[in-house]
């Protein structure tokens, strides 16, 4: 190995931009606003993280759902930062939990309750078909699967797609799907 040379900045005005904007409609290919985990690394979390740490983690970090994974590091289902309000913390309290206790296992929706597009289907769907498929769930978030080969594959964002779009959504304000469709509409 060798050191590079570094260089003063001064001179430098001008940022470099991508070549080529894209440009996202509901016409535009479904995978288009995927988080694809073969090209992206998910957010994770094991499920015995302490409530509270991993609360202040996704405020510092701005992440609003992370997978949680059990002992063996394998898909348990995912926590947001909607389940880990301090409403929901102290009726765990109340019910007899120590605050320091609780864990995201606590909080987790299990995958048992979870529902997700299929891969596959994506290929030949568009954006509207994906908002118009989630408008009435409710979820801030829709994982995808990959069923042939029985992996998460990705996770779709109602906050991701409302950016992409553009649109006037408060993603501090935990937009759903329905949120995002009422303004399309509009």
């Amino acid at each position: 190995m060798h050191t590079l040379p570094l260089y003063k900045t001064e001179q430098i005005d001008k940022l470099a931009w991508p070549t080529v904007q894209r440009q996202i409609s509901l016409h535009s290919p479904a995978l288009s606003i995927v988080t694809d985990f073969t090209e992206q690394t998910p957010q994770v979390i094991d499920y015995d993280t302490a409530a509270v740490a991993l609360e202040s983690l996704m405020k510092h970090s701005h992440v609003k759902m992370k997978i949680v994974l059990d002992k063996h590091q394998q898909f348990a289902g995912i926590v947001t930062l909607a389940d880990l309000t301090e409403q929901r913390i102290l009726q765990k309290v109340a019910s007899g939990i120590e605050r320091h206790e609780l864990t995201a296992q606590d909080f987790m929706q299990p995958k048992t309750a979870l529902q997700s597009f299929d891969y596959a289907q994506l290929v030949n769907a568009r954006v509207g078909d994906v908002v118009e498929t989630l408008k009435d769930n409710g979820q801030h978030h829709c994982l995808v699967t990959d069923r042939g080969a029985h992996e998460i594959r990705g996770v779709i964002s109602v906050s991701d797609i409302a950016r992409t779009l553009r649109l006037p959504l408060d993603i501090y304000a935990q937009p759903s799907f329905s949120a995002l469709s009422r303004i399309l509409a509009a």
